[in-house]
């Protein structure tokens, strides 16, 4: 978790990628539908990268396989407070992060952020499952 939460917090998104194993599930707080692959969760979170200003984790909570990393950041004059829960499988790599945040302030202006992002867009034709 140390090699997510460090890349993350430099808003390195390769690094972040490399930590991503090839069929992770990511659920954005913002989307209705879960996304698969590490390619268009990479694309997710380069977008996210952009989006968040003065990104810091304020905890780690693990439990084996599974972490919770609570974050602080900021959308434009929005502060917001969120939680990175994550699973990872046996090679360490992560197979599914789901991403929730508050206040709905903070998540509207996140949402609409997001959305002005034409490689957001782009990417949520592939959304799986409910």
């Amino acid at each position: 978790m140390d090699a997510f939460r460090s890349a993350a917090e430099a808003g390195d998104i390769e690094a972040i990628a490399a930590t991503l194993a090839d069929d992770v599930v990511f659920r954005s707080p913002v989307a209705h539908k879960p996304y698969r692959g590490r390619d268009v969760t990479k694309t997710l979170l380069g977008a996210v990268i952009q989006v968040f200003e003065e990104f810091r984790y304020a905890r780690v909570i693990s439990d084996g396989a599974d972490h919770a990393l609570v974050f602080e950041t900021r959308v434009g004059d929005r502060a917001i407070t969120g939680c990175d829960f994550i699973h990872v499988n046996e090679e360490g790599l992560i197979d599914e992060l789901m991403v929730m945040v508050r206040p709905l302030s903070g998540l509207r202006a996140l949402a609409e952020a997001m959305g002005a992002r034409s490689e957001v867009v782009a990417v949520n034709r592939p959304a799986v499952g409910s």
